[in-house]
């Protein structure tokens, strides 16, 4: 079947639920609220929804640690609550995409519980391994949340691989029995009418062969023997031909580590496996490959991160954009100002809108939504955040500790979203699951529907334009003053049209500069965050020119 690319005209909208709206009073976001918003999701010009999992699970990892692949948990309403918003999606002209979550499942998936007690077929179901003399582990390597990663089990006598959290043991992929499970998850959810797949790092399912001790990493150990692992290509290939090339939908990989150039072996539109990218390069302008490894934010390092992908990929491949989303914390407290929270809140849409690509808005970023600072630790529910708080850094005292999750932990992605300035930020009657930032009075959904000038209807009139432009489609792109730690400039080209997007990062007035062939005269200024424009850019001023010939 030949593809539709649909999904290059699309603006998607990611929901991770149990924060997004309660619909039956419970204090947990669920689908029922998921049905309420669908108008307002369509609103804002997305017309495609990214649910994080909505499986049933025991919540480890806020649900990505899976116990059911074929159902949907009844704390978001079940099937019957997925069908209507599936429909309701579709009633709309939206498209709806799952996440797929295979690396890992859940300790107490039916799976785990039967290879633990090695009853075939699931005896090879997941990566076991036979401890060492004295009881050593098997290799060196390290989870991305809990320690090092490996777990004995005491019902099987072995320890077992997981290289996210302890409840979350790794599949063994190249079990050919595991791959046809994944072919079924898919065919199920795709027969049912879903439209496709964002896959949880995917590119780590193929595991170096004798699982070998990594002693080059001085941190994650092991991550270079799992990352792109020797038959992951292969595997990719498999899922492809077996399932998707059969369906009209489209897949979303998230792949830690990956740099354009190897990007393409995975996305290359003419013999790829997949069809977009989440790259980590764009959230590593205030860090070192972590958000838990802080470095002062550096414009220069954010503009060659979006430059470098949209050179390279251009006319090969297509790119997935996106400033936010659940595993990080909120990109006004990073890259922005909260001081300048309006002015730098729309410069950094204004930033990535117009690149070539499929934009992705995270729930609450079109608000403007904030780091949440709680004043226990106890307060955090994220499972890598507890870890890192306990078990790094001991020598800092907890508050120090403390301010480090502050600025680093996901759980800032994950309070409810502030829908009004009523009790619990209008996202629940009952008693919230998680803590509401404690400024949802000044930052919320309805006072900024009633702002002509708020950060919302700024993200509504630049999605219009980005859907109204072909040059924003099919442009070429051109970044000007790459050496300007200050000022983000790019250009868009195309016959008879060209755009000229202006981004200052600075909280003092900064020189606005042309770039050479560019002539204001005969353009529009068809977006800006200031009411006049003087020769020197404000602080956190963006401008959008467009020229018509």
């Amino acid at each position: 079947m030949n593809k539709k690319r649909w999904y290059k005209d699309m603006v998607f909208y990611q929901i991770w639920p149990r924060s997004f709206k309660d619909g039956d009073g419970d204090g947990m976001g669920d689908l029922w609220g998921v049905l309420e918003k669908l108008d307002y999701i369509k609103s804002l010009g997305c017309d495609g929804i990214w649910f994080s999992p909505i499986y049933p699970s025991p919540g480890a990892d806020c649900g990505y640690d899976i116990a059911d692949y074929l159902d949907i948990a009844p704390e978001f309403g079940g099937m019957e609550a997925f069908r209507k918003v599936l429909d309701g999606c579709h009633e709309r002209g939206m498209k709806l995409i799952m996440d797929l979550v295979v690396n890992h499942t859940s300790d107490e998936h039916e799976w785990f519980q039967k290879s633990r007690e090695r009853i075939d077929p699931y005896t090879d179901f997941y990566i076991w391994r036979p401890a060492g003399p004295g009881g050593k582990l098997p290799n060196n390597w390290d989870s991305n949340f809990e320690g090092k990663a490996w777990t004995w089990d005491e019902v099987r006598g072995e320890y077992y691989l997981h290289l996210f959290a302890v409840k979350q043991p790794d599949l063994n992929m190249d079990n050919p029995l595991v791959r046809e499970e994944v072919k079924n998850i898919l065919r199920f959810w795709l027969d049912l009418g879903v439209d496709g797949f964002r896959e949880d790092v995917i590119t780590f399912i193929s595991k170096k062969e004798g699982l070998p001790n990594d002693r080059l990493f001085p941190i994650h150990k092991g991550i270079r023997h799992y990352s792109h692992g020797p038959h992951i290509h292969e595997y990719l290939e498999e899922f492809k031909r077996d399932v998707f090339d059969h369906y009209d939908c489209f897949t979303l990989a998230e792949v830690p580590l990956v740099w354009p150039k190897q990007a393409l072996s995975y996305i290359d539109e003419d013999k790829g496996q997949i069809d977009m990218m989440i790259q980590f390069q764009c959230q590593c302008a205030d860090c070192l490959f972590t958000d838990y490894l802080p470095t002062k934010f550096s414009l220069r390092k954010m503009k060659k991160a979006f430059s470098s992908w949209q050179k390279k990929l251009y006319g090969r491949a297509w790119n997935m954009l996106y400033i936010e989303n659940h595993d990080h914390p909120r990109i006004i407290s990073r890259y922005g100002n909260e001081k300048y929270w309006k002015q730098s809140g729309k410069t950094l849409a204004t930033a990535y809108l117009f690149q070539q690509g499929t934009p992705f808005i995270y729930q609450g970023q079109e608000i403007g939504m904030l780091n949440w600072k709680p004043e226990d630790p106890e307060m955090y529910e994220d499972v890598q955040t507890r870890y890192q708080y306990a078990h790094k850094n001991l020598r800092k005292s907890p508050k120090k500790r403390l301010q480090k999750m502050w600025r680093a932990s996901r759980d800032s992605a994950r309070t409810p979203v502030q829908w009004d300035a009523s009790e619990n930020a209008g996202f629940t009657t009952g008693d919230p699951w998680f803590f509401v930032n404690p400024n949802y009075k000044k930052i919320n959904v309805a006072q900024q529907e009633k702002d002509p000038n708020s950060i919302l209807n700024f993200y509504k009139k630049a999605i219009r334009l980005r859907k109204t432009l072909p040059v924003v489609r099919f442009g070429s792109y051109q970044e000007h003053f790459p050496k300007n730690s200050k000022v983000y400039t790019y250009s868009r080209r195309m016959p008879g049209q060209k755009l000229l997007v202006v981004c200052s990062f600075s909280d003092k007035p900064a020189k606005f500069k042309l770039p050479n062939g560019f002539d204001l005269m005969g353009s529009r200024l068809i977006l800006t965050n200031y009411p006049a424009q003087e020769k020197l850019l404000q602080p956190y001023e963006c401008r959008v020119y467009y020229w018509k010939s």
